[in-house]
């Protein structure tokens, strides 16, 4: 495993204790500044070792692995800054389907029932077959954005 030495500027750490001693930032930001400032082997703090600032931080060996890991191969800000999540989400609703929601949803409701819950709407799309499976709140979700683009 690589170790990475962590040596910071004056300005560096100064920006670092900017970060803790002042302003409102994500809890992310506060974890990584404080990892740097306490694994800093240069002339303007004391190291201290990782096993302390994991327990003081209450996080693993890892973390501050991985912290020092993006500090010295992309720099201070990438350092400090969660990355940004490359998953891509596909919806299960398409505009076809979407259009045969609004549709049931505008019918006359089963019997027994005044009007038509999301559940039994979810039933229904899976009992016509017009998808495997999809939750009430799915629904809701398509029914609400329908309705806010018809009011436009």
């Amino acid at each position: 495993m690589v170790r990475y030495k962590i040596k910071l500027t004056k300005e560096e750490v100064n920006e670092l204790e900017a970060i803790i001693n002042r302003g409102s930032h994500k809890s992310q930001t506060f974890r990584a500044a404080y990892i740097l400032l306490n694994v800093d082997e240069g002339d303007y703090s004391k190291k201290i070792t990782n096993e302390r600032i994991c327990e003081v931080l209450r996080i693993g060996m890892r973390t501050i692995d991985r912290v020092k890991k993006r500090f010295v191969e992309e720099g201070l800000e990438t350092a400090l800054m969660r990355r940004p999540s490359t998953r891509i989400y596909e919806g299960k609703i398409n505009e076809d389907l979407e259009a045969k929601l609004v549709a049931l949803s505008c019918s006359k409701a089963p019997e027994g029932f005044t009007r038509w819950s999301l559940r039994m709407l979810a039933d229904k799309l899976v009992e016509l077959k017009y998808i495997d499976s999809i939750s009430h709140v799915t629904v809701g979700n398509v029914l609400k954005k329908a309705n806010s683009g018809l009011e436009k």
